[in-house]
């Protein structure tokens, strides 16, 4: 055997950060270890060295196990545009859109690939560590499934199950998770693990205790709850409106920076903001509504799958005016690819909304042409002086610019972004994980937004900070869970003669 499948009793129940620990785990010790989803629905994606884009999460992952990122690690990456839409990526690259209908249809040929790319990685490394999709027990969506149980059967994985107990209600989730799977299924599910857990592990044990005997299936850990695991969030949904995103120092100076960030419906790469709000004295909180605007010190346009239909909610929450107000007060406003976007003068998109000419907020001197084929490169130049790197990953191009605009970026290419007194904008994300630009860049703003009193702390190393955290994950997993029960499941795969229950049981007894 080599590798095993962590599904999750339900969306953000901790799959991703699990995966990320093991990984670490595997790697410290020796073990040329690999992460691998087979489908990710997420608009939280990067560009690899290898050309294509991939989850963020993966990417993550992959850094877990001291790799470069890879499309082989998440072979179909489904963005949503809207309710009933997503884009489709195969192994990086755009391949058409899809309704929840009509992607039943290319799922058998999808599986291909999948397995396919997971056998390779699999040839590779000593281990392959697999990420699930939502939840295993969506049984609408189980004779179709190429993410979950049907991975699992597909390559003989064995499945542990995460379950989030600070949502409450982890016992029932776990057990119907398992009792919801028919009996095939069921005999790759070989134990639970809980997360985020606060307080007195011994408070768990008589429960523990009857999980085993109600399942036949060992919890082979419980995570703590630990406040320093905020970066990198999969799933924009991990972001609390109007709360202070992770948890910031006290200034170095003798004033806070405070960073307003609308979260759109579709926002995308939220975790551009992360660098921020890492930053000593850097008060960064997502907003739904135009009074939390009012005594911010920067307003950032985050990254948009959605960009004519994400303005348009702007306008109706107040929102975009809010924003003209603020950079008509002249204080400092950035945007982000289609935070970017959303700043031009006019908008014309045939390929993304199929809105055709749309005007933008008209802060910046430029116009927006959506091409039909996505740019994704991972470019290095310069801002502010200092040496920057980034990815891209957008439809929209930048066409007739002001004569008086003035580029943000200067890059072997060609000049990028655009900055016109307060404000600026850039199609780059990852920009603000650049030290020195940062540093700089934060210092420009406080000075726009008078505050004297703030200083860019000189010391943050967005990179270290990030290696720390995964160092973090690593640690959780070797103190908290049966790493030699893990052992055992990697090298021999899931145990025979699992009971079943629930439902497949009371058919088998028919």
């Amino acid at each position: 055997m080599s590798g095993l499948l962590v599904a999750g009793t339900t969306s953000d129940a901790g799959k991703s950060v699990l995966v990320a620990g093991i990984c670490r785990w595997l790697a410290r010790e020796g073990v040329r270890v690999a992460p691998f989803k087979a489908q990710n629905m997420s608009n939280n994606s990067v560009v690899c060295p290898d050309g294509g884009e991939i989850g963020r999460a993966q990417a993550v992952q992959a850094a877990a196990c001291g790799l470069a990122p890879s499309v082989r690690f998440n072979p179909v990456l489904l963005k949503p545009g809207g309710d009933r839409t997503s884009q489709v990526v195969v192994l990086g690259r755009v391949a058409g859109e899809v309704t929840a209908l009509s992607y039943r249809e290319r799922k058998a040929a999808l599986l291909e690939v999948v397995s396919a790319t997971l056998q390779e990685l699999r040839g590779e490394y000593d281990q392959v560590i697999c990420e699930g999709a939502g939840s295993p027990a969506e049984i609408n969506l189980r004779a179709t499934d190429i993410a979950n149980m049907g991975l699992a059967q597909a390559a003989g994985l064995p499945v542990l199950v995460v379950g989030d107990i600070d949502r409450g209600g982890v016992f029932a989730a776990l057990y119907g998770t398992l009792a919801l799977l028919d009996a095939a299924d069921q005999a790759l599910v070989t134990g639970f693990v809980i997360n985020k857990f606060r307080g007195d592990p011994a408070l768990l044990e008589s429960g523990l205790a009857q999980v085993k005997a109600l399942t036949g299936r060992p919890v082979q850990g419980v995570l703590p709850w630990s406040e320093e695991l905020w970066l990198d969030a999969e799933d924009s949904l991990s972001y609390v409106a109007d709360g202070v995103v992770g948890s910031p120092a006290p200034p170095r100076g003798d004033q806070w920076l405070r960073v307003a960030v609308p979260k759109l419906p579709r926002i995308s790469n939220a975790t551009d903001i992360e660098a921020l709000a890492a930053e000593p004295g850097v008060a960064v909180r997502f907003v739904t509504e135009p009074s939390r605007l009012t005594d911010a010190d920067l307003v950032v346009l985050p990254g948009s799958k959605a960009t004519v239909s994400d303005l348009a909610w702007l306008h109706r929450t107040g929102l975009a005016d809010a924003v003209l107000a603020h950079a008509r007060a002249g204080l400092p406003v950035f945007g982000i690819c289609g935070g970017f976007q959303m700043l031009s003068r006019r908008i014309t998109d045939e390929v993304e909304s199929g809105g055709g000419v749309v005007d933008g907020l008209g802060l910046l001197d430029v116009e927006i042409e959506f091409a039909a084929e996505k740019t994704l490169r991972t470019p290095s130049g310069t801002a502010f002086g200092e040496p920057v790197t980034g990815y891209e990953i957008h439809h929209g191009v930048p066409v007739r610019p002001g004569d008086a605009l003035t580029p943000l970026l200067e890059t072997g290419s060609g000049p990028e972004g655009a900055v016109d007194g307060a404000v600026a904008g850039t199609h780059w994300h990852g920009l603000f994980e650049n030290d020195a630009f940062r540093r700089r860049f934060l210092a420009h703003v406080a000075a726009q937004a008078g505050r004297d009193g703030f200083t860019a702390a000189p010391d943050v190393s967005f990179a270290a900070l990030r290696e720390g955290q995964l160092d973090l994950l690593g640690d959780l997993v070797e103190r908290h869970l049966d790493t030699g029960a893990l052992r055992r499941l990697l090298d021999r795969g899931a145990p025979c003669g699992l009971p079943v229950i629930g439902p497949a049981a009371m058919r088998a007894g028919e």
